[in-house]
């Protein structure tokens, strides 16, 4: 079975929702697991307005009977509580006879400010390209979909994703290595309990010290009007060797985890495992000497390659890291041109975030486990979760037994 799944939905519109296919049946799975990376990705200091507005839930509408799913695809709905402020403004139908639509520019009528027309595009986000492409004359017809917001259907797939993954003992976790200009102290090895009260610190750090330097960074930023980036590191455990391929430039896993990744929206960069950094080492010291242990089998005596080679997992910890940049939105807003006049003005303003990286770390970790669990279900595949886990056992035996192969 291979694993697909597509979101729809505006930020401002009636709901967010994704359909998911390809995980076998028989998978133990509730709205509970869902609700509960929905809320870890509301987290974070330095968010803004709409958190306070929303309280995301799944509701599940497909694909799942008592817990278990069917082996159908999975409809997931996440309803927008702020759409009850908009909903004439986000109304699927035309408006009223009368009643001036938003795309006409030319027209004047006493309106709110948000009923009027987008005309001013914001420096760094999808507005200005957005209404060029698709020959649009309202920019909300792009910011809507261009939003952020558009993550947390994302973050309901992963979850399905990462519930998959720990059938098989894997485990998908993230953290924030930097905001702005505070860096975390790194860890040489991290471990699956180094995470359990990530979600505790309000910028999801590990590092004490560095966790209220980041906070005291974000507040500075609020009041000078300005908006913070930074960069967040995903590890996985627990996965075999073998999963992604050599064989095709689309299978190589590390392409796929990096443009996952990199389709997160604000992310500028990504990179797997000492990434950017081995640029400037010698080879003795960018690669990973194989060692072999009766116990575990073939290991790295190091991990500079972040789990992943040749495109495959090696079966050390997976680790990737992407590069959030400033969000685009500003309380004091950078200039920009009015589409209709070509007057110089400052950039239109949406409610938004000072800092939205500890999110953005959820939203990764969510990228990842799609990515993983597509690659498991190619390998080891199976209708039902019973085959495939079937598949997997048999696949580790293959792996104990003496080497080279015969």
């Amino acid at each position: 079975m291979t694993f697909l799944y597509t979101t729809s939905g505006e930020s401002h519109g009636p709901e967010l929702s994704a359909i998911v296919e390809g995980i076998p049946a028989g998978l133990h799975l509730e709205k509970a697991d869902i609700d509960r990376d929905l809320k870890r990705r509301q987290l974070g200091y330095g968010r803004g307005g709409r958190m306070k507005i929303e309280s995301d839930e799944a509701q599940i509408t497909s694909g799942v009977r008592h817990g278990r799913t069917l082996g159908s695809p999975i409809a997931i709905r996440i309803i927008n509580a702020d759409f009850r402020h908009w909903a004439s403004i986000m109304d699927v139908e035309p408006p009223p006879a009368g009643r001036v639509s938003s795309p006409d520019l030319r027209k004047k009528k006493r309106r709110s400010s948000k009923e009027m027309p987008v005309r001013v595009p914001r420096p760094g986000h999808a507005d200005l390209v957005g209404i060029q492409k698709f020959g649009l004359a309202d920019i909300r017809d792009v910011l809507e979909r261009a939003s952020a917001r558009e993550t947390a259907a994302r973050v309901a797939v992963g979850a399905i994703a990462r519930r998959l993954l720990n059938e098989f003992d894997v485990s998908v976790f993230s953290h924030v290595v930097r905001i702005g200009r505070v860096k975390a102290r790194g860890r040489r090895r991290l471990g699956p309990e180094d995470f359990t009260s990530v979600d505790q610190s309000p910028v999801r750090c590990l590092d004490p010290a560095a966790d209220k330097e980041m906070t005291g960074a974000i507040d500075e930023a609020r009041d000078k009007g300005e908006s913070l980036g930074g960069v967040f590191e995903v590890v996985a455990f627990g996965l075999v060797p073998g999963l992604g391929s050599h064989t095709s430039g689309p299978e190589r896993l590390t392409g796929r985890i990096g443009g996952a990744l990199m389709s997160i929206p604000a992310i500028k960069g990504a990179e797997i495992g000492d990434g950017f950094a081995l640029a400037g080492r010698p080879g003795s010291r960018a690669q990973d000497e194989i060692l072999f242990d009766s116990d575990r089998g073939f290991i790295r005596k190091t991990n500079r390659a972040g789990g992943l080679e040749g495109g495959m997992t090696t079966g050390e910890t997976l680790v990737a890291r992407a590069v959030m940049k400033p969000i685009p939105t500003m309380t004091r807003p950078l200039d920009s041109v009015d589409v209709l006049t070509g007057r110089r003005v400052p950039a239109h303003k949406e409610r938004s975030d000072i800092c939205a990286v500890p999110a953005a770390a959820v939203v990764g970790e969510a990228m990842v486990a799609i990515e993983l669990a597509r690659a498991l279900l190619k390998k080891f595949a199976g209708d039902c979760i019973g085959d495939t886990k079937e598949s997997f056992l048999m696949y580790l035996r293959r792996l104990k037994r003496s080497w080279p192969p015969a």
